[in-house]
């Protein structure tokens, strides 16, 4: 389990938040491939340095809220059951469901 600083750290994580916002709203026409999105792909959408972005997929990943497909390149894609299925005071949970800051007209086109 995550210690208080962690737990205010992950809720800070802009990084993180924008990473798994992009994943959570990936829509199948935004991919390349339909397995998902590569890390470099998503490096370069986000404009993020790919180290970042690596170390982000995999906080998500043991959160068990992205799936990994995949060996070389590995394609990343939101597991939406499992995100509905996480306890509410789980402090990523709490993250990606915060939208004080969120601007939506970058995932849909209207």
């Amino acid at each position: 389990m995550y210690d208080v600083e962690q737990v205010i750290a992950i809720e800070e994580d802009k990084d993180l938040k924008k990473v798994g916002l992009e994943l959570m709203f990936m829509t199948p026409q935004k991919c390349l491939n339909e397995e998902g999105i590569t890390a470099v792909e998503l490096a370069k959408l986000l404009e993020m340095p790919i180290d970042t972005v690596k170390r982000k997929l995999v906080i998500l990943k043991d959160k068990d809220i992205v799936q990994v497909k995949g060996i070389n390149p590995k394609y990343w894609k939101f597991n939406e059951y499992n995100f509905q299925r996480m306890d509410e005071d789980d402090e990523i949970f709490r993250l990606l469901c915060s939208f004080d800051d969120v601007d939506f007209d970058r995932y849909f086109q209207y």
